[in-house]
């Protein structure tokens, strides 16, 4: 019954949003699920009615792995886009597991684009500039990052309207988030006035440790109503499905990873842009000092005096 639901085999349709929503999937903390999170959020949203583009920005190319699409050395993909003259509609390929969903793919020549892209002009509004001039029909433009805070993430956080935050349910996962949160602000007051965290979605919760549930409350104390009420278990099956280029939605439809991402799916779906919705005031992220300047992000984009 459950495999019924996440397939959606009663054709049930979420409602769009009124304008396209783009939301960047950030955590500079690696095997947090910012990936896993990216590609199971997709295939929700598509497999309900709603048209959806995935865009890679990790040299790994791990989402477009999950999604099955090909991003061996030479294929047109986000680098071509960042430091070539490619469109997003030119390098965008169709996912078969759901027609209405797509993918730019990730290369390894995205490995050295920190790099190439530090000397160009407006070298932080690549992707922006990209996503602007994107006439194909979608709904959702999900951007999946790195685990690193350079240039690659921070064209993600300029290009975004809105960021989801993967958090794992252990300890290690809270360390590094404050670094994060302080470099929106900066990318808010600097470079991107309507970039907000509109979402927190707890992962790999084992409900069998105090530590998952203490780490649960102290996420939910700090980001309020933004944290999202559905929480990804640890489940083999999410992990096991990218290694037949799927994701668990398709993968294996009745598993308890399937269904937290469906949840979480739908209830991103039912929430409107940030800016529609009333600010809490415990969700506030660290406020970036008054002379905060763009000079304070190094060639690399990462901000000066952080390693």
């Amino acid at each position: 019954m459950q495999a019924v639901r996440v397939m959606n085999v009663r054709r049930e349709v979420w409602p769009k949003p009124l304008t396209r929503r783009v939301l960047t999937i950030a955590n500079q903390k690696g095997g947090v699920g910012k990936t896993t999170t990216t590609v199971n959020v997709a295939m929700a949203l598509a497999q309900h009615g709603l048209n959806v583009l995935v865009i890679d920005l990790d040299p790994q190319g791990n989402a477009s792995t999950a999604l099955g699409v090909a991003h061996a050395v030479g294929t047109p993909g986000t680098y071509d886009v960042l430091l070539g003259s490619d469109a997003l509609r030119d390098v965008q390929v169709p996912v078969e597991a759901a027609p209405s969903l797509y993918c730019v793919p990730a290369t390894i020549d995205l490995a050295g684009a920190d790099i190439e892209l530090a000397s160009q002009v407006a070298r932080e509004y690549r992707l922006k500039r990209a996503i602007a001039s994107y006439d194909f029909d979608v709904d959702y433009i999900l951007i999946d990052c790195p685990p690193a805070l350079g240039l690659l993430t921070l064209n993600a956080l300029v290009a975004g309207e809105e960021i989801l935050i993967p958090i794992q349910c252990e300890y290690y996962a809270l360390e590094g988030l404050a670094q994060l949160l302080n470099t929106v602000e900066l990318v808010k007051s600097q470079l991107n006035a309507e970039l907000e965290v509109s979402s927190v979605l707890l992962t790999m919760y084992d409900s069998r440790t105090k530590l998952a549930d203490q780490v649960a409350d102290e996420v939910r104390r700090h980001f309020g109503p933004k944290v999202l009420k559905s929480v990804i278990p640890r489940n083999v099956r999410v992990s096991e499905a990218p290694g037949f280029g799927q994701t668990v939605m398709t993968y294996d439809a009745g598993s308890r990873g399937a269904i937290g991402y469906l949840e979480a799916a739908r209830e991103l779906a039912e929430r409107g842009r940030p800016a529609d919705a009333a600010p809490a005031e415990h969700a506030a992220a660290p406020a970036a000092p008054d002379h905060a300047t763009s000079d304070q992000f190094g060639p690399d984009g990462t901000q000066e005096g952080q390693s």
